[in-house]
């Protein structure tokens, strides 16, 4: 059962594009795409700039530009289609991370799959994020994460602001963190899991089977 038309459902698209597209943007579109692809697997993030996609494209920088508008957008539209198979999963995949399991456990199967997700695109995450601090909270991706969070924080504590909280609860999920607790202090990803369970204990009530958020004993 999925949640077609339900809150949290934000179809994503690639960053920039037009929900129509003529065959020749299209193909320019994938040209960009293709080189700022070869640019970040040769040569790192730090080498994709506009006017060397632009270069690599074999086309103007004000195309680019055009289609993209700047670093940020260009690089998080590389992981669109990454991002498009997790909303599959976290809205219509089997449960718990889909429906059919208690908003408190898809939410913490929401996170722990989040969790994954920026651990493996976590550089070039970091990139458009430095390139635009402001980027990965105007992305698709962000306000479909939200709107999910948020969803299901409204049927656990339907007396909170869950717009608000939901930003909070995503904050600790930036790439910036996550890399520097993986990378610069080898924190393993389930220890990272783990604090996520003690902070769902923290701010959310005890589930329908009489344990509390964070899997330990409501007693």
């Amino acid at each position: 059962m999925g949640e077609a038309s339900g809150p949290g459902r934000v179809e994503l698209t690639v960053l920039g594009q037009a929900p129509v597209e003529r065959a020749d943007a299209a193909r320019n579109r994938r040209r960009i795409l293709d080189a700022a692809s070869r640019l970040l697997a040769e040569q790192g993030p730090e080498a994709v700039t506009m006017n060397a996609v632009a270069a690599a494209a074999g086309m103007g920088v004000g195309t680019v530009y055009r289609r993209f508008g700047d670093v940020a957008r260009l690089l998080l539209a590389l992981l669109d289609h990454r991002e498009q198979q997790f909303q599959e999963a976290f809205l219509d995949g089997p449960a718990p991370l889909g429906p059919g399991a208690p908003p408190v456990d898809r939410l913490r199967a929401f996170l722990y799959a989040l969790t994954d997700h920026i651990a493996a695109h976590r550089t070039v995450m970091l990139a458009a994020e430095t390139a635009s601090p402001m980027a990965l909270y105007r992305s698709a991706a962000y306000v479909a994460w939200h709107a999910h969070v948020s969803m299901l924080l409204h049927r656990t504590r339907p007396e909170a602001d869950e717009a608000v909280l939901a930003h909070l609860l995503l904050a600790p999920f930036g790439p910036g963190l996550i890399r520097h607790l993986s990378d610069d202090r080898g924190t393993p990803l389930d220890e990272f899991k783990a604090a996520v369970d003690h902070l769902l204990g923290m701010c959310l009530p005890v589930r329908a089977d009489g344990a509390r958020a964070d899997g330990a004993s409501a007693d």
